[in-house]
């Protein structure tokens, strides 16, 4: 078994405890938990008899009572427990994002290679049949080179009481970010795993364009990749009831994710032969349309915690290494540096150049007791 405490018992701290009591994670025990708010420690004490509760992740860190741990607490401080955990010789899953920039998650995964631990990332949208599908048929070449990339998930839709549920909410000083950095990591993992990481990127990122916060909500960027294939990303929490399509076109073809149905339309012949050898100036190459097969299988945040077990145990793979967090973190961070600079950026960016232009956001943010340069622990969890 092993013993894992969770620190930060918020929304998705307290998900994770309640599939480790419904046991659903069978090489799992609840070890400890830690949350600077009283009212979730009150929660853990009445929920979770004889689990010791800790009011900071770094007294849990400490106490040798965990074998591992789960980081769920706001993103700034996802590098510095982890740096933390790495210390004590405990293994490590961290809720996305890896951080709020680049630099930090490079001491992190520094941290996690000096360690040899296990180290994971809570990217549980890997774990979709449907992503897993497209992953394997990219990546094969069942749908040619790339050409295309157009991803619009715009069914976040959020009010304006959700950002004023907490006062770290939508911050720069507080969250480092909004719909990109809080909403969208999984897509912007998956675009990367699935597709690669473009070489420039140039974004618009509207900041409290349809809610009153002080960061992005309503984002379109545009991706240049390596091989000449372009692509477009569209997000934003104001669009209701919104859409959630993936598209990817090919040279053997186009592939669409939309409502969890996968669909391939797949040329007989590859285009780019076809455009040179044609001798009609209006045809097409014959195609047909497949609704791809795929496991069905979907087993999210615990596929996710029982890997991260085995791995431990057996050396088993992981879902999504810790280290690889950084990618769609890049991509991120790229998407606000070109949205500031109001110009293309260029992947890999200036991260020096990015942490000055955060710092600038995080001075004048509202939540102006966060915005110390140092990220030290204190703050909500």
């Amino acid at each position: 078994m092993v013993r894992l405490g969770i620190i930060g018992i918020g929304n998705m701290g307290s998900g994770h405890v309640q599939n480790i009591l419904a046991g659903k994670t069978p090489e799992i025990t609840l070890a400890a938990v830690a949350d600077r708010r009283q009212s979730r420690r009150d929660w853990a004490g009445e929920k979770l008899p004889g689990v010791p509760v800790f009011t900071e992740g770094a007294e849990l860190i400490d106490s040798g009572l965990c074998d591992a741990v789960l980081i769920a607490v706001p993103h700034y401080q996802h590098p510095v427990l982890a740096e933390q955990a790495f210390a004590k010789g405990l293994h490590v899953l961290c809720e996305k994002p890896a951080g709020v920039y680049t630099n930090a998650v490079k001491e992190m995964n520094a941290a996690a290679d000096r360690a040899g631990k296990t180290f994971g990332m809570m990217f549980n949208q890997r774990t979709n049949c449907v992503y897993r599908k497209m992953h394997e048929m990219v990546v094969s070449g069942e749908l040619g080179d790339l050409k295309r990339v157009n991803w619009i998930i715009t069914d976040w839709y959020r009010t304006q009481i959700y950002y004023d549920s907490g006062d770290w909410r939508a911050t720069w000083a507080g969250e480092g970010g909004g719909v990109l950095l809080n909403q969208c990591p999984h897509q912007l993992d998956l675009l990367q795993w699935i597709c690669g990481l473009p070489k420039k990127v140039q974004a618009f990122c509207h900041e409290g364009k349809w809610h009153d916060i002080e960061v992005e909500d309503d984002v379109t960027a545009y991706l240049e990749f390596e091989n000449g294939a372009t692509g477009v990303f569209v997000t934003t929490t104001g669009d209701a009831p919104g859409t959630n399509r993936f598209e990817l076109t090919g040279t053997r073809g186009k592939l669409v994710c939309e409502n969890d149905v996968l669909t391939f339309w797949r040329l007989k012949e590859d285009e780019r032969e076809f455009c040179r050898s044609s001798k009609e100036g209006f045809a097409k190459p014959e195609m047909e349309k497949i609704i791809v097969e795929t496991d069905g299988e979907n087993p999210q945040h615990v596929g996710v915690l029982n890997a991260f077990a085995a791995n431990i145990l057996r050396g088993e793979p992981l879902v999504a290494d810790g280290r690889e967090g950084i990618r769609g973190l890049t991509l991120s961070n790229a998407m606000h540096l070109s949205g500031w600079l109001k110009e293309p950026v260029e992947i890999p960016f200036d991260e020096d150049l990015f942490e000055r232009e955060l710092d600038k956001r995080r001075k004048n943010s509202r939540r102006k007791e966060s915005a110390d340069i140092t990220f030290s622990t204190e703050g909500t969890y």
